[in-house]
């Protein structure tokens, strides 16, 4: 395991201190429950990007029409 050290503006550290505070959690939890957060969306994203790059844009777009109908 790796021990990081971040600097953040102290307001900015009282925030996360009442967060982590109001879930129950030390903020060494919060900080790493945050940063894995981070890594799923940036790793959907780049997923996404993937498949995007390698798909027809006409099927794409006849699934978002599809989407929509079944939300009205």
């Amino acid at each position: 395991m790796t021990t990081l050290t971040i600097r953040l503006p102290d307001d900015k550290y009282l925030r996360l201190k009442k967060l982590d505070e109001s879930q129950g959690l030390s903020i060494n939890k919060l900080i790493e429950e945050l940063s894995t957060i981070s890594l799923v969306e940036f790793d959907t994203l780049t997923r996404f990007k993937l498949l995007a790059a390698q798909s027809d844009p006409k099927e794409g777009l006849k699934l978002i029409d599809k989407l929509d109908a079944l939300s009205k």
